[in-house]
């Protein structure tokens, strides 16, 4: 069975928001085995709508709608819908009621405005909105499903939760997919592409391999389409070993996590702790590190150490290491590390210090130059990079190598 999603609202295609939905629904759909044929940004036009639901109608049998179904003139989609729908819209009481509610609620008097609200397509299901104001519809038209949701993210997940996907459950789909994950840290997608290639060429036509590259890593998604899903579950981890058993000592993980969370749970599992003292990541590592539930086992805290008064007074610098080598260099981030690691009590500490950009370079350390050090149970690790002149680039490059860095080192003194 096959789904698309449109988004409506001009916010997302000016850039101002990022669209998560999607995303979040494209995965909840696939766990009931409901595949996305495409998702559509457009804006809140009416023509632009109808266009979407009349092409989305001829390509798959379930099209989810989020955004447009506030109170503001600027939100028009039930509206065309009812015209899409040759329908009409009526006062549903309840949802009138539920929408005094909730203003009620919060000890707010109800505005004019929001009493259009109650207004539902006359051919829909109402999927009354727990956390909001704007309900869902659900309508079965010509033998396909629609879904119209708001576009507010907890809103939506709410009511796919709550209300669509156990709705979504009676829909049955011959046509099954079974995605298996490798996640490879350290080696480029070429190279990982040429090392797999005979693997690869061996493949079936019913399975295909998706590489995601993403700074510092590869995610592999190996994906069998059958119509026995016990059968090809079976397939799909018999091919995934195999690849696994080529790449080597580049898997990291064999599901769909997070290098992130790999370094989590392995900290954790190991009883060994982490600290970060940041220069030029300003807390970017400790961000992405506490993201992950059960961080807390492992990571004791962090100090964004931008200042030169912060590495010295703070993490322990000596004076006269910042006057004769610079905040960014060796033996700077070497102490940032160690210092870091004493005052937090930790095994493991990583330290950054370098030029982001886009200004502040010099001839002998231009912009895009980074130290990282790595103190470990026994050593202190360092590397120099040099990277270019996008700052957001040059941070997210220094996180990764320095996760990779921690990754190396732990797994090096694990072995002993």
């Amino acid at each position: 069975m096959k789904a698309e999603i449109i988004t409506i609202g001009d916010e997302i295609l000016l850039g101002q928001i990022v669209d998560t939905n999607s995303a979040w629904i494209a995965q909840e759909l696939f766990a009931q085995q409901i595949q996305i044929q495409q998702i559509t940004s457009i804006t809140d036009q009416e023509n632009h709508i109808l266009e979407a639901l009349h092409d989305a109608a001829s390509r798959a049998e379930i099209i989810i709608c989020t955004g447009g179904l506030g109170p503001t003139k600027d939100d028009v989609t039930k509206f065309t819908a009812a015209k899409f729908f040759n329908s009409t819209l009526v006062h549903n009481p309840e949802v009138m009621e539920h929408v005094r509610q909730i203003f009620h609620r919060f000890g707010r008097t109800m505005p004019e405005i929001n009493k259009g609200q109650a207004e539902v397509l006359a051919n829909a299901d109402v999927l009354f909105n727990d956390w909001g104001t704007a309900p869902g519809m659900w309508v079965e038209h010509e033998g396909k499903v629609y879904v119209f949701l708001p576009g507010v993210p907890f809103e939506m997940k709410n009511l796919m939760t709550y209300r669509v996907l156990p709705k979504l459950k009676d829909f049955k789909t011959e046509e099954k997919v079974v995605n298996k994950y490798i996640l490879t840290v350290g080696i480029g997608e070429s190279h990982l592409a040429e090392h797999i290639a005979a693997i690869e060429d061996q493949f079936p036509p019913h399975i295909h391999l998706a590489y995601l590259p993403k700074i510092g890593l590869v995610r592999l998604r190996l994906t069998a389409t059958g119509t026995d899903l016990e059968k090809l579950e079976v397939e799909a981890e018999d091919w995934k070993n195999k690849l696994v058993d080529r790449i080597g000592d580049a898997v990291v993980a064999t599901e769909d996590i997070s290098f992130e969370e790999v370094i989590v749970h392995a900290f954790s599992e190991k009883g060994k702790t982490l600290a970060t003292a940041e220069s030029c990541t300003g807390g970017n590592i400790s961000r992405l590190i506490t993201e992950i539930p059960g961080s807390s086992k492992m990571f004791n805290g962090a100090v964004v150490a931008y200042a030169n008064e912060v590495k010295e007074h703070v993490l322990g610098v000596e004076r006269e290491t910042l006057i004769a080598y610079g905040a960014v260099s060796e033996e700077t981030v070497i102490q940032m590390a160690k210092g870091v690691q004493q005052r937090l009590k930790v095994d493991y500490a990583i330290a950054t210090s370098g030029i982001a950009g886009p200004d502040g370079g010099t001839a002998e350390k231009p912009v895009g130059t980074v130290w990282v050090a790595i103190a470990g149970k026994n050593e202190v690790k360092t590397k120099l990079f040099h990277f270019h002149h996008d700052r957001i680039i040059n941070i997210e490059r220094t996180t990764a190598q320095a996760l990779l860095m921690l990754w190396n080192l732990f797994q090096q003194e694990s072995e002993f």
